[in-house]
């Protein structure tokens, strides 16, 4: 239950509005949404979070998670109050130590006064206690904890955290993470970035997880079960964490061949997009009904369903390319979604070009002649597709049609520059689609504008194929491999 806790008596109120400086009548609250028109709810002004320190409990049986969250942050203007975004049961709220009143608003809004205002600048830290199950909250009518069989998984996009910490759920606020979590013995507690240590006691083991880079809220995963959990280290020295549910039956051998190769994919990658950017890379596997994979930073969300028909390192290559593209250089707003789609359907057709079933410019040949020209697909503008079409094919396939497009404009040489420079020019940090258009003229010394224009944005088909000579592009000669089609086919992957 929400309680708002008020300072007591009488004299301790004068006192406190005696400590209030004058100026604290233009104080304000902090927005309750960070000024995404995607998402207007979806983080919080006021301040900005440098780090999230987690401290969780878990009973798989009953589903009850109960922890304490303290985030570093800094206001970013003169605040009376601020907003997280979260969903479970708070029982106590502090700001630089003292108690702090708190209240319940809208769908997903914790709104947080502090004992005293605080002005823009001052570095602050909030404590949240807070208990819940929560499978049993919704937002907008859904929920993105998924239960297992033995247990639960946090991942989803474009929101995930509110229903195991608070936060300021949006890209723009990235921060790096402690996540410490205590499971019954026999079960384990996943999360990003590397294990720092484990100790068991008393029938618990904790498990306590580090992410040092910034991480974007939706990004943030947390999977408990029992897993077997391999490590090892790639060729070109990363280290490597996979995990997979041990009742996953029948996918279980086809996941292994696929998430196994991990290691070899990231050194792979990292020939296109530069060194790999993080201290860990690796992916998870557990016993889901859902259908999609997810680039949780370090640690990739796979369904077993992306492995029911066979091994499937195609959708290994898109989410390992989101490392680089999503992960460590993060959309500015939602509406940049084809930096992070685009460019990853984009590595899976390198990938099948190197695994010798189809090029990259037979495949752009191949997608343009497959949908004609009254086709929906080419209504969605993947430069800017609309909430609704966030995860549209088109941003995808569209959007990979739109990066051969730039290749076949600017050439190899400059693209492949591109291509490894972007994840350089932005590392750790946001960026949009019009960062990349202007990143992608400084380095071909191109004017690019009517190219983006065309193959992002229009909302028909263009007069002509990215591809050159792409008269083929309906033939039955024409490749369509296997480990392409079985992504391109579905909207399964983000």
């Amino acid at each position: 239950m929400h309680r708002r806790i008020i300072a007591p008596g009488a004299l301790a109120a004068a006192s406190l509005m005696l400590a209030i400086p004058a100026s604290a009548a233009s104080w304000s609250p902090g927005a309750p949404g960070i000024g995404d028109p995607y998402y207007p709810a979806y983080g919080n002004g006021g301040y900005d979070v440098s780090h999230y320190d987690l401290r969780l409990k878990y009973r798989p049986t009953t589903d009850e998670l109960s922890g304490t969250a303290t985030i570093l942050a800094k206001t970013t203007q003169d605040l009376s109050s601020f907003d997280l975004d979260f969903l479970l049961d708070v029982s106590e709220v502090r700001v630089n130590g003292a108690r702090a009143s708190f209240t319940t608003s809208g769908q997903h809004e914790l709104v947080i006064t502090p004992r005293t205002p605080l002005a823009e600048g001052t570095p602050i830290t909030v404590v949240v206690r807070y208990s819940g199950v929560p499978s049993t909250k919704s937002a907008y009518g859904f929920n993105t904890w998924h239960r297992t069989p033995d247990g639960a998984v946090a991942a989803d996009e474009p929101e995930a955290a509110w229903w195991w910490y608070p936060s300021n759920d949006h890209p723009l606020d990235k921060a790096t993470y402690d996540v410490s979590v205590a499971v019954p013995n026999g079960t384990q507690a996943l999360s990003n970035g590397t294990l720092q240590s484990t100790r068991s006691q008393l029938g618990w083991t904790r498990y306590n997880w580090r992410e040092n880079k910034p991480q974007a809220t939706y990004l943030t995963t947390l999977a408990i079960g029992r897993f077997d959990i391999t490590t090892g280290t790639s060729e070109g020295g990363v280290p490597v964490v996979n995990a997979y549910s041990k009742d996953l039956g029948d996918d279980d051998g086809a996941a292994r061949a696929s998430v196994e190769r991990t290691g070899e994919l990231v050194d792979w990658l990292s020939g296109y997009f530069g060194p790999y950017p993080f201290s860990s890379a690796g992916g998870y596997v557990p016993n889901t009904t859902t259908g999609y994979a997810l680039e949780t930073q370090t640690r990739v969300y796979y369904s077993p369903r992306q492995f029911a028909s066979g091994s499937n390192a195609s959708v290994v290559v898109h989410e390992l390319a989101h490392q680089w593209y999503g992960d460590s250089v993060s959309l500015k707003g939602w509406k940049d979604i084809w930096i992070n789609e685009g460019f990853a359907r984009y590595a899976q057709w390198l990938w099948s070009e190197h695994e010798g079933e189809g090029t990259t410019q037979e495949l752009a040949d191949y997608v343009y002649a497959e949908h004609p020209a009254d086709d929906p697909f080419w209504k969605v503008a993947p430069g800017d597709p609309g909430p609704d079409n966030q995860f549209d094919i088109a941003v995808y396939d569209r959007g990979a049609l739109a990066i051969q497009a730039l290749r076949n404009a600017i050439g190899d040489d400059a693209f492949f520059a591109v291509l490894k420079g972007w994840p350089q020019e932005h590392a750790y940090g946001n960026a949009s689609v019009a960062d990349f258009e202007a990143y992608a003229e400084k380095v071909s010394g191109t004017s690019l504008g009517p190219l983006f224009d065309t193959w992002l944005f229009q909302p028909s088909k263009p007069a002509a194929p990215a591809a050159k000579g792409a008269a083929i592009a309906g033939s039955a000669a024409m490749p369509q491999p296997r480990s392409w089609k079985k992504i391109a086919a579905t909207n399964d992957v983000h």
